[in-house]
């Protein structure tokens, strides 16, 4: 759960913070909307995550592509780049971490809408993808689209 601070009450923001051991000692921290009147979405982009294979301890990349409409908070960044530093000796199928990532952050900041992209690079020779919504994108909402090309391989 992500305690919701003014700026001046963060606990990480502008401060030395060790990388959590893993996701569950990770703390999402959120901040008021400056914007609460307003419709807008909020991405970030994530290219160079890890977690570790449950099965063979071998480490697994993906490109996350994280989109959301703010309510009344706003996710601080460097709460969400320690905790998903926190995967990276974290043993999870990718379906696994990227809706525990996704359930994080609607816990963290209660969205009006959140998208999530994972795109997971091959593991025996499969790439698996996983996306997340929480339902329907808002109808006003400029909602461009994740840049990210399926796999090719060496094609």
């Amino acid at each position: 759960m992500a305690e919701n601070r003014n700026t001046e009450e963060l606990s990480q923001l502008g401060k030395k913070v060790e990388i959590p051991a893993n996701p569950d000692q990770a703390h999402l921290e959120a901040v008021a909307n400056p914007h609460p009147d307003k419709i807008y979405l909020v991405r970030f982009t994530c290219p160079e995550f890890t977690s570790l294979c449950p099965v063979t301890g071998q480490p697994d990349f993906a490109h996350f592509v994280i989109d959301y409409v703010p309510d009344g908070t706003i996710l601080e960044s460097k709460s969400l780049k320690l905790f998903l530093q926190s995967f990276r000796n974290h043993a999870a199928f990718h379906e696994d971490c990227t809706l525990a990532i996704a359930g994080r952050i609607v816990d963290a900041v209660s969205p009006v809408w959140l998208r999530i992209s994972g795109y997971w690079y091959p593991r025996g020779g499969i790439p698996i993808d996983v996306f997340y919504q929480t339902g329907p994108a808002p109808a006003d909402i400029y909602l461009p689209d994740t840049g990210i090309a399926p796999y090719r391989g060496r094609g």
